[in-house]
């Protein structure tokens, strides 16, 4: 950690506040990123996009959050109880991250009926590619199936001190299954099987509704003034 060089990245909009900028470090690309160094990293605030770690950087605003939960210590509300039983017929499946037509077809639906407003819109096999696909150890597509059917792909990091939830993509038309959900809870109940004390979900904004939904997640734990403490629900 502490040979590591870091980079300031440029400035630019804020994608989750209006009116704000951003800003990141991240460490050299040159790195060799093994799953030990990115879980000293992850203990540490910084986050995986693609093949770039990098760590929130915005001067005086704070307000991104490094968010995990601890996993021995989570109780499942009564809807995320119904959740996991509605998903039981499920099989899950881990797959290594390269390329496959399937995965994109879901998620280039995914977008185009989810995200149509987003940054990833409209996606193309070249975006999938350099955004998932990965040639690091620890990551994992684990596929979500009904029968033969794929309907969710959950993009994780294996790492010794937790699952971390990096991006799931799933099919749009079946409401009723809550998919997103269901590969947290999943996720949960495979760091537990594992025996990895953490689920990491990426950051996490006060003020931002779109990630309004990670505080469902109870207890959940928030990296803040360099310690990790418990978050509100």
């Amino acid at each position: 950690m502490k040979t590591l060089q870091l980079y300031l990245g440029q400035e630019h909009p804020c994608s989750y506040l209006a009116e704000r900028n951003a800003g990141s470090i991240f460490i050299d690309p040159r790195e060799a990123v093994t799953a030990e160094l990115y879980s000293q990293l992850i203990e540490q605030g910084f986050r995986r996009s693609a093949t770039h770690i990098y760590r929130p950087y915005c001067g005086a605003c704070t307000a991104c959050i490094s968010a995990r939960i601890p996993v021995q210590a989570f109780q499942p509300t009564a809807a995320q109880q119904k959740i996991m039983r509605r998903n039981s017929d499920l099989s899950v499946q881990a797959a290594s991250s390269e390329f496959r037509e399937e995965h994109y077809q879901l998620y280039q639906n995914y977008i185009e009926q989810r995200h149509a407003d987003g940054d990833m819109y409209p996606p193309s096999t070249e975006q999938f590619q350099s955004f998932l696909c990965s040639d690091l150890e620890f990551v994992r597509f684990y596929e979500f199936r009904a029968n033969d059917e794929l309907l969710a792909v959950a993009v994780t990091d294996v790492l010794p001190t937790g699952l971390s939830a990096m991006y799931t993509f799933f099919s749009p038309e079946d409401k009723r299954r809550s998919l997103g959900r269901y590969a947290i809870l999943w996720q949960i109940q495979e760091s537990l099987r594992l025996g990895l004390p953490y689920v990491y979900l990426g950051y996490w904004i006060k003020d931002c509704q779109k990630m309004n939904y990670k505080t469902q997640y109870q207890p959940l734990e928030g990296f803040i003034n360099e310690h990790w403490q418990a978050l509100p629900a």
